[in-house]
């Protein structure tokens, strides 16, 4: 019989959401390009080649090790890229994504990657443009609203404030903003103003927001709803807390 993992317990919309995260079950909602994804994270200029930091691996003559013949290198670390990051802020107002839940996405989907949580932002480090296949499919796929979410690598403050009148994440330096029906963001991820605008797409409605977040929250889905998280936490925390991991 095939094993099917369980990634996260629950029988609520916000338990199934975490599910689909953790297991890369997302879907594709909007289109960015690879240029406005390049002006956005700010690392270097849209159409250039990746700097690199050593040779490509094909070309360094390393020693023969079992460890190289068994592990495949990240197309990022073959070419010999620079480590670079990209950093995310989700409004806590039903988000779609946790900052946590970043991290599990791009650990359990991506090779190569260093994902770091704090409360409310979220960074991934890799080779660069290993980095940018993570940043792209978060991006694109509806683990991002571009109204609850932002790429800020600098002054990420804003994500617990109340939201905008027109239902926008506060941004200290107005990074992204609602031109009509869709966000726009015209500086990159730590402020630096942009030549152009790029689109980022229609934010969800509170709605479609209610039914994507993985947060549990009251006026939404509380934690209490869900008593199976409720008592697999429980288990788990016993089981780390109590016993090592090793109850006898």
């Amino acid at each position: 019989m095939a094993y099917k993992p369980q990634y996260y317990a629950g029988n609520t919309i916000v338990a199934q959401n975490r599910r689909n995260h953790m297991s890369n079950n997302v879907q594709k909602v909007r289109e960015i390009s690879d240029e406005d994804l390049t002006a956005c994270l700010g690392h270097r200029a849209p159409g250039s080649d990746y700097p690199s930091t050593h040779p490509p691996l094909a070309e360094m003559g390393e020693p023969d090790c079992p460890i190289r013949q068994i592990v495949t290198p990240t197309a990022g670390t073959a070419a010999g890229d620079r480590v670079r990051y990209v950093q995310w802020a989700d409004s806590m107002y039903n988000a779609p994504a946790v900052p946590y839940w970043r991290s599990y996405h791009a650990a359990m989907n991506h090779r190569g990657v260093d994902p770091g949580t704090l409360s409310g932002r979220q960074v991934v480090e890799a080779r660069e443009r290993d980095m940018e296949a993570v940043a792209k499919e978060q991006m694109e796929t509806d683990m991002t609203c571009p109204g609850l979410a932002g790429l800020r690598g600098a002054t990420v403050h804003g994500h617990s404030c109340r939201l905008q009148e027109d239902g926008v994440m506060f941004d200290m330096i107005d990074r992204r903003r609602l031109e009509g029906d869709v966000i726009i963001q015209d500086k990159d991820q730590v402020g630096v103003p942009l030549d152009r605008k790029v689109n980022l797409g229609k934010p969800m409605t509170t709605e479609e927001a209610n039914k994507k977040t993985t947060f549990y929250r009251v006026g939404n889905v509380a934690y209490r709803d869900d008593p199976e998280a409720i008592e697999w936490c429980q288990k788990v925390w016993e089981l780390r807390t109590l016993y090592g991991y090793q109850p006898k």
